[in-house]
């Protein structure tokens, strides 16, 4: 099941002239496993310098709360998260951090990145 980014608003950035970052935390993200089945927890945080447009929160919420009926591996995840992001608000540089639960011993960081914060 794919998530529907469509879901995902935007609205005007208040400042388009000034390169400044804008950061949220979602301390409560799950998807599932895609070998298990069983829920993986993550922490996301998500920087990013806005161009023209800005993600509403309220549709950021909605949007995530879709993976929690999603298998998918952590890599995943966040290059998708990453990917729809960009193509709603199209940032002039984005960031997107998962930070997994342990398990089997294992903590797992993923990070992917679209454009420079150079230039912005």
């Amino acid at each position: 099941m794919a998530q529907e980014a469509s879901i995902l608003e935007t609205f005007p950035n208040p400042h388009p002239h000034r390169a400044y970052i804008i950061e949220h935390i979602v301390h409560e993200f799950t998807s599932l496993c895609p070998m298990t089945g069983q829920p993986d927890f993550a922490r996301i945080r998500l920087a990013y310098i806005a161009g023209e447009r800005c993600v509403e929160l309220k549709s950021l919420k909605l949007y995530l709360q879709q993976y929690r009926s999603r298998g998918i591996f952590y890599e995943d995840v966040t290059n998708v998260i990453l990917t729809d992001l960009v193509a709603a608000c199209s940032p002039r540089w984005m960031r997107v951090r998962t930070r997994w639960t342990v398990r089997g011993g294992i903590h797992s960081v993923i990070v992917a990145e679209h454009g420079s914060r150079e230039g912005g």
